[in-house]
């Protein structure tokens, strides 16, 4: 059901239940665009420390939740990359999972590990509210979308449904009730380490100011678009892709993959074009492999892509 400014504001603290609903729904279940100046990304230092301020905005006029969550395939086979946006997404069969299913149920533990390295990256995508950007100061008060991973989900989620009986609930996407989030970044390991990033205390935003808040609300940019089946490639040029990667057919000169998208080929960005490949590679987040629900293998496993794809561009 679409909303407006006027009535967010009078329903605002009473829809956290409706958040929690949505949540109810995706955790059984459990790509910014190259070149898209919508999506915003944190920097860090030379040392890989970061920190930022952010806050999370609601649900746009035309759009149920704040939030939409995507998943995607990066992995290094004897063809080359496969860096894809999986069609589960979309509720629909996706090649590697059903390749990944196979592995798991017949591959013994060499499928196994297979499978663990093909699994799906799980990533959510939110309009946010630059409060302050240190390394890029002109972001500063404007809207952009944030892609980011399962442990700065798990930080919004523990807001929402804490864990404690004398902890308040608190919707972060809330204009008026919400509270800013501090990214706090560090290289733990030799991956980035989102831990110690934390929700500051609840108070309205822009001091609550309704004709400010109103403004930034108008400019929010649509979620519901990011997971339109058009932003997605078919399953045939998706099973051709993952053929010529894992070498279980005869490769093309040129992928048909490719020939749809016009992208670089990705063997190509790693040896000669760093600067595009990080800009590519900042897409990815924290892996999770599918529950049952997708043909994949279940994992507790939970690393940082994020961090990998990156250290593989800083080679």
């Amino acid at each position: 059901m679409a909303t407006n400014f006027a009535s967010l504001k009078k329903t605002s603290g009473n829809d956290l239940d409706t958040l929690t609903n949505q949540l109810e729904k995706l955790n059984p279940q459990r790509e910014a665009r190259r070149g898209d100046d919508r999506f915003w990304q944190p920097t860090v230092d030379k040392a890989g420390n970061g920190y930022a301020v952010v806050r999370f905005l609601p649900a746009s006029a035309n759009e149920e939740v704040p939030f939409v969550r995507v998943f995607s395939h990066g992995f290094q086979g004897p063809g080359g990359w496969y860096i894809e946006s999986s069609l589960s997404t979309i509720g629909r069969k996706d090649p590697v999972g059903e390749l990944n299913q196979t592995l798991w149920n017949t591959g013994g533990d060499e499928g196994k590990e297979q499978a663990r390295k093909q699994k799906r990256k799980l990533q959510f995508v939110s309009n946010i509210y630059v409060v302050k950007d240190p390394g890029n100061p002109e972001n500063e008060g404007k809207v952009f979308l944030y892609k980011y991973g399962k442990k700065i989900w798990d930080k919004i989620e523990a807001q929402m449904n804490p864990e404690f009986e004398d902890e308040t609930k608190v919707n972060p996407f809330d204009l008026w009730q919400g509270a800013d989030f501090k990214l706090k970044i560090r290289k733990v390991a030799g991956y980035r380490n989102y831990d110690s990033s934390e929700f500051a205390k609840v108070e309205s935003l822009l001091g609550g100011d309704d004709e400010a808040l109103e403004a930034l609300y108008n400019k929010l940019n649509s979620l519901s678009e990011l997971v339109a089946s058009d932003q997605f490639k078919e399953y045939d040029v998706l099973k051709k892709r993952l053929n010529q990667v894992l070498g279980l057919s005869a490769p093309s000169s040129r992928p048909a993959a490719q020939e749809d998208s016009g992208d670089e080929d990705i063997e190509e960005q790693l040896r000669s074009a760093r600067p595009a490949f990080k800009k590519e590679v900042a897409a990815y987040s924290e892996p999770e492999l599918p529950s049952t629900a997708t043909p994949e293998p279940a994992s507790s496993d939970d690393d940082d892509a994020l961090s990998w794809f990156q250290s593989l561009a800083d080679e």
